[in-house]
C-alpha cells in the first residue's frame, strides 16, 4: 500500500480535475506554492485567481510566480468570500477547481487566521457557480485555537451538503499526534 500524505493527496485531487485551459482559484495564496501548482496545471491558456487578505502573502506569491515565469494569474488582496465579485462573469461559471489552506500564513502573523464563516460563504458561491465535476479542496490546519473553531464550523456545514449536490470526503490520518492537518474534498455533482 502506498498512502499519500495530506498535501500530495490534495494536489492529486486538483490534478485529477484540472486540464490545460481551465480556470482555478487559490483561495488562500499564502506563500504561493499552490498558486504556482495550479498555474502549471492550467498552463498559459488557462487562468488562476488567487486571494489572500495579507499583503505579505500577495507579495511572496508574486515573487514566486515571476521566478517561475507564470503570467496566467491574477491576485487579489481580499478575502476569498469576495471571489464571485472579482472574477470576470465569463470565468465565474468555468471555475473547475479551488483550494483552501486554512489557518494562518506559514511564517507569518499567527493572529491573522482564516474564518469558518467566510470560508463557508466561498464554498457556497463555488458550488452555486462551478460546473458539474468541479472540485473544492480544503486543507484544514486545526492545531491552534481558532483552527479548532474553524474545523468544527466547516465540518458542520459540509456534512449537511445534500449528496445530490456534491460528494464530500474526508482524508485524514487517524493515528498521528498533535492535530495533523487533513483534507476535505468536495466534488460538485
Amino acid at each position: 500500500m502506498n498512502v499519500q500524505g495530506i498535501l500530495p493527496f490534495a494536489r492529486t485531487l486538483l490534478e485529477n480535475t484540472l486540464e490545460k485551459g481551465d480556470i482555478a482559484i487559490d483561495c488562500t495564496v499564502g506563500n504561493g506554492h499552490d498558486t504556482v501548482f495550479l498555474a502549471q496545471l492550467v498552463e498559459a491558456s488557462g487562468h488562476v485567481y488567487g486571494f489572500d487578505i495579507q499583503e505579505e502573502a500577495i507579495n511572496k506569491t508574486k515573487q514566486r510566480l515571476r521566478k517561475e515565469q507564470l503570467h496566467q494569474v491574477t491576485l487579489f488582496q481580499c478575502g476569498h468570500e469576495q471571489f464571485a465579485t472579482k472574477l470576470p462573469a465569463d470565468h465565474l461559471s468555468k471555475v473547475k477547481a479551488a483550494i483552501f489552506n486554512l489557518g494562518y500564513l506559514p511564517g507569518g502573523d499567527k493572529s491573522i487566521v482564516t474564518q469558518g464563516t467566510t470560508t463557508i460563504k466561498a464554498i457556497q458561491q463555488l458550488l452555486q457557480n462551478m460546473p458539474q465535476g468541479g472540485t473544492i479542496v480544503l486543507v484544514i490546519y486545526h492545531g491552534h485555537q481558532e483552527g479548532k473553531k474553524e474545523k468544527e464550523t466547516i465540518e458542520s456545514y459540509v456534512t449537511q451538503i445534500n449528496q445530490k449536490t456534491a460528494h464530500v470526503l474526508k482524508y485524514q490520518f487517524l493515528n498521528q499526534v498533535n492535530n495533523p492537518p487533513y483534507v476535505i474534498g468536495i466534488e460538485k455533482r
